[in-house]
């Protein structure tokens, strides 16, 4: 009871931090839409993802995009934190150490779907397809992935301690886990040497199962794979992040 009464109160504070940065909200909106207007004309002609359902396509990949955008950007929070001495003042105060974790995980996780939800239904008025019942399913994935890699963020950044160091790992991360996990373009029109890669990054399992799902597809082994890799990836990086984080704060 008192883990859901600290993680609850702490959700709340994170999220009237980010209530209170617009441009935050703004960026983080407009963002996976600049994707779709931008790169939707560009994939039209492009063979194994063009045609009039283009959108069918793309749009889960930037949905997925979304989460992992979304959790890496959670170790800058906690080094802000950090840095103004707020993981400091935590020390001293009865709070459950795993809620001072879980708690702006959550709140995260609520603005992530938040956006996902706007991004489809501006979707769906450009062409998506909307099959409910795997986008249901695609969002326990994209929920998966987002606290595996928000834990891992956050773990980041209390070792590291400082931005600049913080931000060249996560900067580091971008390129080679996007392209190999075929968000932008499909990982099967690459070589077979970036296959064979591609199976090492966790983002390209939700990417295909994203891919699957968004039409409406539950067969062909792409759902259960990317369940069989999220699920221990999730466990592995919170127990990590806790670890780090009792140590942070004890």
């Amino acid at each position: 009871m008192k883990l859901a009464r600290d993680t609850a109160l702490l959700c709340r504070r994170s999220t009237l931090e980010n209530l209170r940065n617009p441009v935050w909200l703004f960026v983080g909106f407009s963002t996976p839409l600049l994707y779709l207007a931008l790169f939707t004309p560009l994939l039209k002609n492009i063979p194994y993802v063009g045609g009039t359902d283009v959108l069918d396509h793309f749009l889960p990949a930037i949905l997925a995009l979304l989460a992992w955008g979304s959790g890496t950007a959670m170790g800058f929070g906690t080094i802000f934190e950090l840095q103004a001495g707020v993981v400091e003042r935590f020390r001293v105060t009865p709070t459950s150490r795993l809620a001072l974790l879980l708690g702006p995980l959550v709140s995260g996780l609520g603005w992530m779907f938040l956006f996902d939800l706007l991004l489809i239904g501006v979707g769906a008025a450009f062409g998506f397809h909307v099959h409910v019942a795997g986008l249901l399913v695609l969002g326990v994935l994209l929920g998966l992935f987002m606290l595996s890699m928000a834990g891992f963020s956050v773990a980041m950044a209390l070792l590291t301690k400082e931005i600049s160091s913080f931000a060249a790992v996560i900067n580091g991360l971008n390129l080679p886990v996007l392209l190999l996990a075929g968000v932008l373009l499909p990982i099967s029109i690459g070589p077979d040497w970036m296959k064979v890669l591609a199976h090492f990054n966790p983002l390209y399992y939700l990417v295909t199962a994203a891919r699957s799902l968004g039409v409406g597809t539950f067969s062909g082994g792409a759902t259960w794979q990317a369940f069989a890799v999220l699920v221990p990836l999730a466990a592995i990086t919170l127990t990590w992040a806790t670890r780090v984080y009792r140590r942070a704060v004890a």
